[in-house]
């Protein structure tokens, strides 16, 4: 049984945060660490004291993890930024609200004696004789120590401590990973009575101006040795356990969404009957109207819950290879109880979300290809465009012309041929791009326009069966990723205002065109009159464009991975890093990283010069062992990520990457230990460090073959289009909203039916035995339907609590051995 956690967070904005630069004002952005290790880092909001920011993020974390910390920092451009407060949340806190919670939290003072970080390795007997009680400790090493030198390492050593009397192991320099091996022996008392209190056993970092600096401790209480004859393992440090003083507010303030999902994810054999239900009303559709289990979902979910509902469905059909028959049961049932073709997917129905959730599993990828070079052409133009008269400002357009001030009239005509310009190569783009797109998401839209077509096959209603499909993937697609670019991966950060207002432009005309140029005129906006023009002029290419899509065979499909990141051809992330490959032990300088152009796929890691270059170098995905971050200190350089592979004959071979920012690190990170995930080589631990000088830089040891001083982190990702299929998490998701939901059902179909009815058909449906009882009404079949689909519910309800009664079973014995 495994256990997965999930964390969403979302950094809205701050307020009142204190001036820091000598303008009077501040450059903050946010660093976000998850216990030691740095996830985010939020755009740098210049010259503000009330930032908003925007930006959300979501993890796989490891169930271990203990805290999530927010730093406002001050960017500077000559020096070291300055800290100006954090809020640090323990996952304790954080899981104590099952809905999460969006508060405005007040910063807090950095006490370097509380930014405690690591683990330390420690062996402890306590032995008794007539004479005196003595602790024998062995210290054996520690792991991911605070860094509290200038060189971003320290100087460790660690201090045993009972009442007044002390011992020390001896300090090792310039590491975070020190290897003490030391057995140290300390007598409690003299005459054999009996002790009580705490050991304590403190690290420090040894300074030779100045006072110590302190990097945790750990109280171990003398009762726990009395039971135990040795206790051995890792402890993780603690801080001293000063309360945080948020500063009465003087530091200023966030405002964050945070959000933590535990899920307990029982062993396979417990989600098939669900699946099995789930598989057999895409297999084995009913009739339109007939209840199947995936309606009654629907009922129970709500506004807030649907979408993830729908991407988990998404994500379940890929897995079964059912994807297809799915959306079209789902968009069969949507159009045949549409009477009005207007209204066709508007709402947020199951079907609306599916299609807007399929899209991005399986096309974010061809979204890029399409999208990706004219947006960041319009990013780095940064062109002042308006079209809105009540909009335009004088002072922020550059001089168009030569004779005198520039007047509205030239801002808006120079604005109307920036726009479209832009328009012409997106539109070109799009229509261009059949072969591109994915030959599922082809399939599907077939299936669509089929349905709607026989549903509307009046003449007036001509164009339905085209705005079914442009609805999707022009207006819950490409308009939106022009819109906000950053929520689709299609740029690091979001746009300014100046950029951002060209992007909303862009996407308005863009909506129209896929509105095929219906509501041309007929809004408020009148301004927008001079884009109608090549609007109305993209429609005939747009409907072109949509019969080319829709021309596929479903045999071209059926036998093909049906989600494009399994393909091995397609790169899941592409772009620059500096890279650099260890061979042997010898001098490794900053100099030695070049620059390449890296593709990642399911298959490879390859590299080569340029983007466009035809010769490129690959590391096989099935050889990665561990995929983790690299100390500043190794090569005095930031952002730096290791790839370890093994090949044919057990050899490690490590390649170090630099990537641009914290950020992109991350997102490499991520993207390489989700393709590697199912490896069956992975390493428990790594070295931070770098091999040179005939030792290694973290932990010092002259082995250049020593086990790793630090664990591995390949649970750590960040969640998006690209995660892994996980059956059994998918449907322990669904199985939850069903828990959820199950006394709605109850209600509605089992308490005003006559239980017996829908007992007998739930055992005719199980037997495929002919039922004796009458299933010609509706609320009958929906009644035994649910009747069937709680009792697999309450199935799971029964395995999950006999799984917790285990676990805490285990846990109590485990305590009574301590």
């Amino acid at each position: 049984m495994a256990r997965n956690s999930s964390l969403y967070f979302r950094i809205v904005e701050g307020r009142n945060l204190p001036a820091k630069d000598v303008s009077g004002t501040s450059d903050p952005y946010c660093l976000i660490k998850v216990d030691n290790e740095v996830v985010a880092r939020t755009a740098t909001i210049w010259k503000n004291l009330n930032p908003f920011w925007g930006e959300e993020y979501s993890l796989h974390l490891p169930t271990g993890f203990h805290s999530l910390t927010f730093y406002v920092m001050d960017e500077d451009n000559i020096g070291h930024d300055d800290v100006i407060g954090k809020i640090s949340l323990s996952k304790e806190v954080i899981a104590a609200q099952a809905k999460g919670f969006d508060n405005w939290l007040n910063l807090t003072r950095v006490d370097p004696d509380e930014e405690i970080q690591g683990e330390i390795h420690l062996s402890l007997e306590l032995q008794r004789d007539v004479d005196r009680t003595c602790l024998k400790c062995h210290v054996i090493e520690a792991r991911d120590l605070a860094p509290r030198d200038i060189s971003g390492t320290s100087d460790p050593f660690t201090r045993i401590i009972y009442n007044n009397l002390s011992v020390e192991t001896s300090i090792i320099k310039k590491t975070r990973f020190p290897h003490w091996d030391e057995h140290l022996e300390l007598c409690l008392n003299e005459g054999g009575d009996d002790v009580d209190g705490n050991i304590t056993v403190e690290v420090w970092d040894w300074d030779m101006v100045g006072k110590n600096d302190f990097l945790g401790k750990v109280e171990i209480p003398l009762s726990c040795l009395s039971r135990s004859p040795v206790l051995k393992g890792w402890f993780r440090l603690q801080p001293l356990g000063n309360t945080e003083d948020d500063a009465g507010g003087k530091l200023g303030a966030l405002r964050l969404k945070v959000r933590l999902v535990e899920e307990r994810i029982l062993p396979s054999v417990y989600y098939q009957p669900l699946m099995h239900l789930l598989v057999e009303t895409i297999i084995s559709p009913s009739e339109v109207d007939e209840p199947t289990p995936l309606t009654l979902l629907e009922e129970i979910t709500t506004g807030e819950s649907r979408q993830d509902i729908a991407m988990t469905l998404v994500k379940i059909y890929l897995g079964q290879g059912l994807i297809v028959p799915f959306l079209d049961y789902l968009n069969t049932r949507e159009v045949h109880n549409t009477t009005d073709p207007n209204t066709l997917f508007r709402s947020n129905s199951l079907a609306s979300k599916a299609m807007e959730q399929f899209m991005k599993a399986v096309g974010m990828l061809y979204l890029h290809d399409v999208l990706k070079p004219i947006i960041n052409r319009i990013f780095e133009e940064k062109k002042y465009i308006e079209l809105d008269p009540c909009k335009i400002d004088l002072s922020r357009s550059r001089r168009i012309s030569f004779k005198g001030s520039v007047s509205d009239a030239e801002i808006r005509q120079s604005s109307v041929g920036l726009l479209q310009t832009y328009l012409s190569i997106i539109m070109e783009a799009v229509v261009t791009s059949v072969a591109q797109c994915p030959p599922v998401m082809r399939l599907v839209f077939k299936q669509l326009h089929k349905r709607v077509e026989e549903q509307f096959p009046q003449p007036e209603n001509e164009d339905v069966k085209y705005l079914a499909i442009s609805g999707f993937f022009f207006l819950r697609l490409f308009a939106p990723a022009i819109l906000t670019p950053k929520l689709f991966q299609l740029r690091e950060h979001h746009a300014d205002t100046r950029t951002g207002r060209t992007l909303l432009l862009l996407a308005k005309a863009l909506q129209s065109v896929g509105n095929l140029g219906l509501q041309l005129g007929h809004g408020k906006e009148q301004w927008m009159t001079p884009l109608h023009s090549i609007i109305l002029c993209s429609v005939s290419s747009v409907k072109d464009f949509l019969d080319k899509l829709i021309d596929i065979e479903y045999d071209s499909v059926c036998g093909a991975p049906q989600r494009a990141v399994f393909l091995p051809s397609v790169a899941v992330k592409e772009g620059f890093m500096q890279k650099y490959t260890a061979e042997g032990p010898q001098l490794i300088k900053r100099l030695a990283f070049k620059k390449r152009y890296f593709w990642l796929s399911s298959e490879t890691l390859s590299y080569a010069k340029s983007s466009d270059w035809q010769v490129r170098t690959s590391i096989p995905i099935q050889c990665v062992c561990a995929v983790e971050r690299v100390d500043e200190n190794a090569f005095q350089l930031q952002n730096v990520m290791q790839v370890v592979t093994q090949d044919t004959e057990g050899q490690l071979q490590t390649t170090y990457l630099q990537c641009k920012n914290v950020n992109d690190l991350n997102q490499w990170l991520s993207a390489i230990r989700k393709v590697s995930v199912y490896n069956d080589n992975m390493l428990p631990s790594f070295h931070p460090g770098a091999y040179r000088s005939n030792k290694w830089t973290c932990c010092l040891q002259p082995d250049s073959t020593a086990a790793g001083c630090s664990r591995t982190h390949s649970a750590v990702t960040l969640a998006d289009w690209s995660d892994p299929l996980d059956p059994d998490a998918e449907t322990q998701i669904i199985y939850k909203e069903l828990l959820q939901g199950r006394d709605k059902l109850r209600k509605k179909y089992l308490d005003t039916q006559e239980m017996e009815t829908a007992e007998q058909e739930v055992t005719s449906l199980k037997t495929n035995q002919p039922s004796s009882v009458s299933v010609q009404e509706r609320g009958e079949r929906a009644g035994a339907v649910a009747a069937r689909l709680l009792d697999v519910v309450l199935d799971l309800e029964e395995a999950h609590s006999s799984f917790k009664s285990r676990e805490t079973d285990e846990s109590g014995s485990l305590i009574m051995s301590l």
